[in-house]
C-alpha cells in the first residue's frame, strides 16, 4: 500500500486525492473529479478572458517624452542660436470607447464559453465515471458467476466419471466438460484483462482507484429544448463571441482621438531673453481606407457569426441524435434483460421437472447441473446488459445540463 501511495505521488497526485477517491461516498467521488486536470485547464482559461475583458476597457498608457530641439551640432550651445529649446511632452490615445467596449464584452462571452465547455466536459467525465463504476460492478458479477460455474462443472466432472464406472459411455461428456471449463478459465482472464482496464480509466479521471459503489441511476427526460442539451450551450455561447465581433468591427468606424501636450523651455542667449511655452495638439482618425479595412473586416465577422449559427443548429441536432441512439441502446438493452430473465424461468422450470424424473428414479442428475450452468451463463449475460443500460443512461444523462 505504502508503495502504491509513493507511486502516485511521484505522479503528482495528492494523498488528499487517494483518500477521497477511496471513500464509500459517490459525492466525495464528484468532487475529486472537479479537481481534473482538463477541467482546471478550462476554469484557468475563463479566468484569463475574464482578466483580458477588464483590460480591454483601460486607456492605453500615456507616453513621456523629454528631448531637445534645433540643437547646433558643430557649436554646440543652447544659449547661442535662437530657436534652441529644450521639451517635455506627454502624449495619450484614446481608443474608441465602442470598440473598447466590444473586445470587453468578446471576452466575457469567451469566459462564458468557456465555462459552458467545462460544464460540458464535466458532465462528460462524470457520465464516464458512473458507466465505469456499473462496468466494475459487472466484471465482479460476471467473474463470481464464472467461478459458480466452474464449481458446476466439478460436480457435472464427478457425475460423468460415475457414468463411465458405471459401464455408461461417457468419455465425449468428460472431453466436452473439459473444454467448457477452459472456456470459463478463459474468461476469467479476459475479465481481469477488463478490471485492469477500468482501474486504469478511474486512475486517469480520479487519481486512484475507488471501491465506491455505482450511485441510482435514472434517465432524464429531455423536454425536447435544444439549449438543455450542453453542446448546445457550448454552441450558443459560441454565436455570442461572434456577435461581439461584429459589434468591434462595426466600432472600427468611430473615431479614435488622441492629446499631446508639450512644454518647452529656451535659455537666454546674447542676443534673446529666454523664455517658456507651451504647444498643444489633438488628433482623430479618419476611415478614408474603410473599403479595404473596415468593410472586409465587418464581412468576416458577419461569416463567423453565420458560421456559429450554423454550428448551433449542426450540435443541436447531433446532440439530439446522440441521445436518441443512446435511448435505443438503453430500451434496447433493456428488452434482452426481460428475454433473458423469462429464459432463467424456463430452465428452472425444467430443472424442477429433471428433477421430479430424477427423484423418481429414471435418468441421472447431469441434465439439472447443465441446466444450474445455462442459468449461470443466463445471469452473466444479464450482467451484462445492466451494465449497459447504466452506460447508455449515464451517457444519455451527461448529454443534458442539469442547471
Amino acid at each position: 500500500m505504502f508503495r502504491s501511495l509513493l507511486l502516485l505521488a511521484f505522479a503528482g497526485i495528492s494523498p488528499a486525492i487517494i483518500a477521497a477517491a477511496h471513500a464509500q461516498s459517490f459525492s466525495d467521488l464528484e468532487y475529486v473529479l472537479r479537481d481534473h486536470p482538463s477541467l482546471q485547464a478550462m476554469a484557468y482559461q475563463a479566468e484569463a478572458s475574464d482578466e483580458r475583458a477588464s483590460a480591454a476597457t483601460a486607456l492605453p498608457d500615456p507616453i513621456i517624452s523629454v528631448g531637445i530641439n534645433n540643437f547646433p551640432i558643430f557649436d554646440p550651445s543652447f544659449s547661442d542660436f535662437l530657436p534652441t529649446n529644450k521639451s517635455v511632452g506627454i502624449q495619450q490615445k484614446f481608443p474608441s470607447l465602442a470598440g473598447r467596449n466590444a473586445r470587453a464584452g468578446e471576452a466575457f462571452a469567451r469566459a462564458n464559453e468557456t465555462r459552458e465547455m467545462r460544464a460540458q466536459r464535466y458532465a462528460a467525465l462524470r457520465g464516464e465515471l458512473i458507466a465505469l463504476l456499473y462496468d466494475k460492478e459487472r466484471a465482479s458479477v460476471q467473474r463470481s458467476l464464472a467461478e459458480a460455474r466452474r464449481a458446476k462443472y466439478d460436480q457435472l466432472t464427478q457425475v460423468a466419471e460415475s457414468e463411465i464406472d458405471a459401464g455408461r459411455p461417457a468419455l465425449f461428456r468428460l472431453a466436452e466438460i473439459e473444454g467448457e471449463r477452459a472456456e470459463v478459465d478463459r474468461t476469467l482472464v479476459e475479465l481481469d484483462g477488463q478490471v485492469a482496464q477500468i482501474d486504469a480509466r478511474l486512475i486517469d479521471l480520479l487519481g486512484a482507484v475507488p471501491d465506491t459503489p455505482p450511485p441510482p441511476l435514472a434517465p432524464a427526460d429531455w423536454s425536447g429544448d435544444a439549449m438543455a442539451f450542453h453542446a448546445a450551450r457550448v454552441a450558443d455561447a459560441g454565436v455570442a463571441v461572434r456577435d461581439h465581433g461584429i459589434d468591434e468591427a462595426k466600432a472600427a468606424w468611430k473615431p479614435e482621438w488622441g492629446a499631446q501636450l508639450t512644454y518647452q523651455q529656451r535659455e537666454t542667449g546674447a542676443n534673446f531673453s529666454g523664455d517658456d511655452w507651451v504647444s498643444g495638439m489633438v488628433s482623430v482618425t479618419v476611415p478614408f481606407w474603410a473599403s479595404k479595412n473596415q468593410e472586409p473586416r465587418l464581412r468576416a465577422a458577419k461569416a463567423e457569426r453565420a458560421a456559429a449559427r450554423a454550428n448551433y443548429s449542426a450540435a443541436a441536432r447531433t446532440a439530439s441524435a446522440q441521445y436518441s441512439t443512446y435511448r435505443s441502446m438503453r430500451l434496447t438493452a433493456e428488452q434482452s434483460v426481460v428475454i433473458l430473465s423469462q429464459k432463467i424461468g424456463a430452465i428452472e422450470d425444467e430443472i424442477t421437472s429433471q428433477n421430479t424424473i430424477y427423484e423418481s428414479g429414471v435418468g441421472d442428475y447431469s441434465p439439472m447441473i447443465d441446466g444450474e450452468i445455462a442459468i449461470l451463463k443466463l445471469r452473466s449475460d444479464i450482467a451484462g446488459e445492466q451494465a449497459r443500460i447504466a452506460a447508455a443512461t449515464a451517457r444519455m444523462n451527461a448529454l443534458l445540463a442539469t442547471k
